[in-house]
């Protein structure tokens, strides 16, 4: 009886790490042949109009072929990002430095595969400030393109 219990409990052992060790791997993209980051479906097209508000600017993305897409973002938030983030239009994580923006518009930038990052512009000039804390100005317009 004892045997049977040993194998039993092997077993699911061995079955939970095997579950485990696929979901890692899913997850991680090997499995499945995707990257973590991989590009959904854009957000936005060319020309849209986003949000709701009284504060309106244009927010152009740039990816990593050179396609541009300008957009018109409207909204009651004090900050570029937050106007985005609320939007959708950009993704990423806390940092030190703040939010470093991992996606726009659904399409990913990968500095640890690839090199690239998405920078900020302010005005055409690259921003001194990050993202989340340039406030919106006024007839300013900001860009956020892909860059190795």
């Amino acid at each position: 009886m004892k045997k049977t219990n040993k194998k039993q409990n092997l077993l699911l052992i061995v079955l939970g790490v095997v579950l485990v060790a696929a979901a890692v791997l899913y997850a991680t993209g090997i499995l499945g042949g995707k990257t973590a980051l991989e590009a959904g479906p854009a957000v936005v097209k060319n020309g849209d109009v986003v949000g709701q508000g009284a504060k309106a600017f244009p927010f152009t993305m740039v990816d990593k072929e050179g396609a541009e897409t300008t957009i018109t973002v409207q909204t009651d938030k004090q900050m570029v990002g937050e106007a985005l983030q609320e939007n959708g239009l950009v993704e990423g994580e806390e940092g030190a430095y703040g939010l470093y923006v991992k996606k726009v518009n659904g399409i990913p930038a990968e500095y640890e595969v690839d090199g690239t990052y998405w920078a900020f512009y302010v005005d055409g000039a690259y921003a001194i400030t990050g993202v989340d804390v340039t406030e919106i100005q006024e007839g300013s317009a900001y860009m956020m393109k892909v860059e190795k």
